[in-house]
């Protein structure tokens, strides 16, 4: 299982739950950038499933002063717009089946191929804006 922040991937066996490796994957965010000045320092928002509603969450994201966007479980999702851009996210690594399902044992193999993946799909994405 792994989980998707900007410029940063997470792995974690595949029977620990997402909400458990949350801290260390927001640990793991370098500052944005991209806009003109400073760069931000640390996440504001955050936009994430049903599967994160827990207390837990909760306390670690009000620890760091992060907004949550989190649906409550046995509900509609109202956060539809922000939830857009991570699925189109995680159906544009999966075209590639090699990560799609995990056929490598070593980690840092299945880490390669998910760096090469987005790599390939930013390549695709400026050569269309160039072109």
């Amino acid at each position: 299982m792994w989980q998707w922040a900007p410029a940063r991937g997470l792995q974690s066996a595949a029977n620990v739950n997402d909400h458990l490796v949350l801290p260390e994957l927001l640990d793991r965010v370098r500052p944005l950038r991209g806009r003109p000045g400073r760069p931000r320092e640390k996440i504001t928002t955050l936009i994430a499933e049903k599967g994160y509603d827990y207390p837990r969450v909760y306390d670690e994201l009000e620890r760091r002063r992060i907004t949550g966007y989190i649906p409550r479980r046995g509900t509609r999702d109202k956060v539809t717009a922000g939830r857009w851009i991570v699925e189109q996210t995680l159906a544009l690594l999966h075209q590639y089946r090699r990560l799609a399902v995990r056929w490598e044992r070593r980690t840092d193999i299945h880490q390669g191929f998910l760096d090469l993946a987005a790599a390939l799909i930013c390549w695709r994405r400026l050569s269309n804006r160039t072109c």
